[in-house]
């Protein structure tokens, strides 16, 4: 066992981030700061409410702690240029199935489930300017099983299968 748990400062654009002890490399006892020095949450035996920051000083995560991982909260990804670019919930340790993606100007352009990094599951699709794209079934990160596509003004123009990505029935096509 010797060698998994460790004292230690974290720092992050010389900013003491967490001060204390480390578990397997995990915060597990001690304080996390913000840009001012002052104590944002405090972790007990790897318990407790954290906010964690990237570089850019943006928050990464924001739930509870337990057992020194992440266990309940929302976890952000961002892009090279610090727009919002995945978001995730974590439910009792697990990362959710449940995703949401942003394009470069922070417009949402799907919601759906994830397994295994890829889209599988019910989802939707969305035009940058917020109206549905695309509603239906992913396996494998392509479409596949029943879906509804729509076009840029809203119209629906397919409702059928899809399969590997591609519509299945030339006969569904709406006009």
């Amino acid at each position: 066992m010797y060698g998994h748990k460790r004292k230690g400062k974290e720092f992050v654009n010389k900013r003491l981030e967490f001060e204390g002890e480390y578990l397997y490399d995990r915060k597990y006892n001690g304080k996390g700061y913000d840009d001012y020095g002052t104590i944002i949450y405090e972790l007990i035996n790897g318990k407790g409410k954290v906010k964690e920051y990237n570089n850019e000083e943006k928050i990464i995560f924001e739930g509870e702690y337990l057992n020194g991982k992440r266990w309940n909260g929302k976890e952000n990804k961002y892009s090279s240029l610090g727009k919002l670019s995945y978001e995730c919930e974590y439910l009792n340790g697990e990362r959710m199935r449940k995703i949401k993606e942003f394009d470069s100007n922070g417009n949402l352009i799907f919601e759906g489930e994830v397994s295994d990094g890829k889209k599988n599951g019910k989802a939707k699709e969305y035009f940058w300017t917020g109206d549905l794209k695309f509603e239906g079934e992913y396996i494998n990160g392509l479409r596949n099983g029943k879906g509804k596509e729509y076009d840029f003004l809203g119209k629906l123009i397919y409702k059928g299968e899809y399969l590997n990505g591609k519509r299945k029935k030339k006969d569904c096509l709406i006009f």
